[in-house]
């Protein structure tokens, strides 16, 4: 195992390796930009290091003084977390020239997917079902029109690099494709570096299901179950589960072995993600591969009983997994929701001071938070302050857990997105297990709409 592991995160992630880590006796390194002085993971590691000015592109992003405070600290690997770098091939090879180990993938691996293009084209070659589309760059509005004429409408256009949605339109027709697609092309530009497009056919209402794969250096892949995804705004998730309350056993199995079969073609090493669109149909395909730990790994953790960090860092070191496909297994329900510092009518972030904050306890509810009171939420990164988590025997008992545990949750000095989750939480769709990606707009803002 490592003797010290910088961590080139922040904010509860961060948190969550450091946890592990010193569980397992090895030291641990922070960054912090100077925004981040007093955070709490700063103050939870080992060892802690300004890595420059507030600006993420000037801090978490900076990758000459994260190695710099690497060599300096005495670090022998680097865990990226999720997010800022974690995804960034160059990075991940940076780490390893300067004699580190990356706990993540391979760099061609992290590369290969790091295109939404690419990885089409992979998963096809590898049997796996994609969505009708294109696997070459789109080169004009001429050439995107003609398309789409051909897929039919509705489209969605889609840029190769990134994630969050940036890039990322349903287009009705051509007239609107003429006008989205200079846009999108520049926002991804502008976002990841990389204004390349596709298209993919539009499939209406699906659900977005995903696979939690772990793989080690022994050739050894174990799919850890499935996390349904559905309930998103603005193309990022708000509220995951494990496993999806949608398919059936029969569609799982096929999405667990297709999913195999990915990591397998690929030559995957570590934890990652294959993500789904399931139709109603449950045919369901290739969306695209998280080559990093996924933002609501929890809840996998919270079925399977496994330490997804631990198994990152044995991994990382060589170690074979101690587990099978057939030794594991699912117990009850677990439901993640995304604490977000935001109006809940307008999605905008709610930067400021938190003057109060009470985390609701009790049987099945675990937490991973990056704040406390006094904290400052600050315009510069991403608002999501913290994640609650419930588990329960079952699915209606999970249900009921978090309900209690957002009523009783207090944050005070920001807005949060507490009441937009309490009001999705109590719908009869969610409690029926019944949540496509647009349940946000067909259920949640027509609400809100109807209570101005």
């Amino acid at each position: 195992m490592f003797k010290k592991v910088l961590i080139a995160n922040r904010g509860e992630i961060a948190r969550r390796i450091i946890r592990t880590c010193k569980r397992l006796n090895v030291q641990t390194v922070a960054v912090y930009s100077e925004a981040d002085a007093a955070s709490l993971h700063v103050k939870d590691a080992d060892e802690a290091y300004c890595v420059g000015k507030p600006p993420v592109a000037q801090s978490y992003l900076n990758i000459d003084r994260i190695l710099e405070i690497a060599q300096e600290s005495g670090a022998d690997a680097v865990h990226p977390g999720y997010g800022l770098l974690s995804e960034n091939a160059d990075f991940a090879k940076r780490c390893t020239e300067a004699g580190l180990t990356f706990i993540g993938p391979s760099v061609d691996v992290i590369a290969s997917m790091g295109s939404k293009l690419e990885a089409r084209k992979t998963m096809k070659a590898a049997g796996v079902p994609i969505v009708e589309g294109v696997e070459t760059p789109i080169a004009n509005v001429e050439e995107a029109v003609a398309i789409a004429a051909r897929l039919g409408y509705p489209v969605m256009l889609k840029a190769s690099a990134g994630g969050g949605g940036i890039g990322m339109q349903l287009v009705e027709n051509s007239e609107e494709l003429a006008k989205a697609f200079e846009g999108n092309q520049k926002r991804a530009q502008s976002f990841f570096g990389d204004g390349t497009m596709y298209m993919e056919r539009f499939i209406a209402n699906p659900h977005h299901v995903e696979v939690q794969i772990i793989a080690d250096h022994h050739g050894n892949v174990v799919p850890l179950f499935e996390r349904e995804c559905s309930i998103q705004r603005r193309n990022q998730k708000v509220v995951e589960e494990a496993p999806s309350p949608f398919i059936s056993d029969e569609t799982r199995e096929r999405m667990l072995e297709a999913s195999v079969k990915a990591a397998k073609h690929i030559g995957y090493v570590n934890a990652g993600t294959i993500e789904y669109l399931v139709d109603a149909n449950q045919q369901f395909y290739f969306l695209e591969m998280n080559t990093r730990l996924q933002v609501e790994h929890p809840v996998t953790e919270e079925i399977t009983k496994l330490d997804l960090v631990e198994e990152q860092l044995k991994i990382a070191a060589k170690l074979p997994l101690t587990f099978t496909r057939e030794s594991i297994r699912k117990e009850g329900h677990a439901i993640e929701v995304r604490i977000y510092a935001e109006n809940p009518s307008t999605f905008f972030p709610s930067p400021g001071i938190i003057t109060a904050l009470e985390l609701p306890q009790g049987e099945g509810i675990r937490h991973e938070c990056g704040v406390e009171a006094d904290s400052t939420v600050t315009p510069f990164y991403d608002p999501m302050i913290s994640k609650l988590i419930v588990w329960g025997n079952t699915r209606a008992i999970a249900c009921e857990r978090l309900i209690q545990a957002l009523q009783t949750y207090k944050v005070e000095g920001i807005q949060t997105n507490i009441p937009m989750l309490l009001k999705t939480v109590t719908h009869e769709q969610f409690l029926k297990g019944n949540t496509t990606t647009k349940f946000v707009d067909e259920y949640y803002l027509p609400q809100l709409a109807q209570s101005k």
